[in-house]
């Protein structure tokens, strides 16, 4: 009988995609130090179980975090108690070198609406730190209350991520929502001034200098801990590729082949060091990162991507003046598909839709003193105004009062409400919005010149403030709660977090009102 060798090969190769068992060298001896310094996370809640994740790296900064080019196998366990004596489900996986070392498992058959606890290990090495999760309610199920906290724009150079730490001590968190801005890709700049720990290296373009960044953002102690307390949903935004980068365009004219390159490797990155489903792994065409999370009938959170898929910023991200706000028409913000599965998804009936994004979504005229009139973004919604009047006429089409809008980015802490028409700011409104300040972008923060001015012009506006912290959201069937957790400092360690304000909203009506 004759063998086609090539046919052979490729049925052996389905074979292996099917199983998981990609022929390649298996690690022949034990790493023999603690592999577990990036930590532990987990992702995503169903109402069956989350995603698990770890990286291994012994020596994040060396080449390759200190890892031999071989797959490591990963022991995996989820119990029900921290002690580990009722230990529901256990495996084991692959940490593969294609994926930096990474492990995302998917877990199912778990209680709805309940706190597990989980661990990994690699023989003949210490085992991980040990991470706490919740599962989501059942389907159907009206549950009493949810709580999710929103941060992200924490930038290494401009301050120490002590708000994390807070955050991790936060108590009975369902979520985090990190809206992006986990890592700066900028090169290390000199210490002194608003510059108070250094980057790693220069400004980051391969895949080894993005993942080498990453484990500087997570050899934090305080991300770590906020990570091991608490599921995340993580999004991205632009620095985790390249400031103000859109679709296939960056900010520097490179040709669009060439920035597609940059733009994977950045990608993959993310995805092996985020808590994240096999749905978000990137390939040649891009990621599928908008995904929901329902929490039963109470809630229907959209994790929404508006960097991937939009268009250019207006007058080439304002280099091109004078730019008025006639000109900002960029056509669209999260791509024709995302819009026709957010206009599908928000039929639900959930008592609230949380959209889960990343740029400030309401108008925001904004006074720079010293200059005549007032200018608006290039990079928010504001420049992409048809964009946001679809978004706005898919909500008034549904007939919704119950949208949240969770925003970042802007390194300030608005609160407001998004007019169903731009020209009318003090008429019926859309949605609420809360967009969450830094962690330690623009260190310190302070007082802002002209900020009366801007509430005067913005009576949509109920909070703008340049301080650090983040958000709380406490969810019920009747109330809406947001307090806004304020650090007084992050450019030396110890901060000390309060909540600055409270602000609460209705299902019922797209109002906020200081508490």
């Amino acid at each position: 009988m004759q063998i086609d060798r090539r046919a052979l090969l490729k049925r052996a190769g389905q074979l292996a995609l099917v199983t998981g068992l990609m022929p390649q060298r298996l690690l022949a001896a034990p790493l023999g130090a603690n592999p577990f310094m990036l930590g532990v996370a987990a992702g995503d809640p169903w109402p069956d179980g989350f995603v698990i994740w770890t990286r291994l790296a012994p020596r994040p900064l060396d080449e390759h975090g200190g890892m031999p080019h071989a797959a490591v196998p990963v022991g995996w366990e989820v119990s029900e108690d921290e002690r580990f004596s009722r230990v529901v489900r256990k495996g084991e996986t692959l940490a593969r070198p294609e994926l930096g070392h990474s492990v995302h498992v998917e877990l199912g058959g778990l209680k709805p609406h309940r706190h597990y606890f989980y661990r990994f290990t690699v023989a003949g090495s210490d085992a991980s730190p040990v991470g706490m999760a919740r599962t989501a309610p059942a389907a159907g199920v009206l549950a009493d209350r949810a709580r999710i906290a929103v941060a992200g724009c924490q930038h290494w150079e401009a301050g120490f991520f002590d708000a994390w730490g807070h955050l991790a001590r936060e108590p009975d968190l369902d979520l985090v929502f990190h809206y992006g801005d986990y890592i700066y890709e900028g090169a290390a700049r000199p210490l002194g001034g608003a510059i108070v720990r250094q980057h790693v290296g220069g400004e980051i373009y391969s895949i080894d200098d993005y993942r080498r960044r990453h484990a500087l953002y997570k050899s934090d102690p305080h991300l770590q801990a906020a990570h091991a307390a608490s599921a995340f949903a993580v999004s991205f935004d632009d620095h985790e590729i390249d400031n103000n980068w859109a679709g296939e365009l960056d900010q520097d004219g490179t040709p669009p082949e060439y920035f597609l390159l940059r733009r994977m490797a950045g990608l993959q990155a993310w995805y092996e060091n985020m808590p994240v489903r096999r749905a978000q792994l990137p390939n040649a065409h891009g990621i599928t990162a908008f995904r929901r999370l329902d929490y039963g009938r109470l809630l229907r959170m959209h994790v929404l991507d508006t960097r991937s898929h939009r268009s250019d910023q207006p007058c080439n991200d304002g280099k091109i003046q004078p730019c008025p706000t006639e000109a900002h028409v960029s056509p669209t913000m999260l791509g024709a598909t995302q819009e026709n599965w957010l206009d599908q998804g928000l039929g639900s009936g959930a008592t609230w839709n949380l959209l889960a994004q990343q740029v400030l979504t309401l108008p925001y005229a904004r006074h720079r003193p010293g200059e005549a009139g007032n200018w608006t973004s290039y990079d928010t919604w504001d420049g992409y105004r048809p964009a946001r009047a679809r978004l706005v006429e898919t909500i008034r089409r549904h007939d919704l009062t119950n949208v949240v809008i969770a925003s970042g980015d802007f390194h300030r802490n608005f609160v407001g409400t998004l007019p169903e028409r731009e020209e009318a700011l003090d008429g019926k409104m859309a949605a609420v919005e809360f967009l969450a300040t830094s962690i330690s972008s623009n260190g310190n923060g302070g007082a802002l010149p002209g900020v009366e001015r801007d509430l005067a012009d913005n009576p949509h506006l109920k909070m703008i403030n340049n301080v650090r912290g983040y958000h709380l959201f406490d969810i019920t069937p009747k109330r809406w709660k947001t307090q806004v957790r304020a650090i007084d400092q992050v450019e030396i360690p110890g901060g000390k977090i309060r909540t600055l304000d409270t602000f609460v909203a209705t299902p019922d009506r797209s109002e906020v009102h200081k508490a």
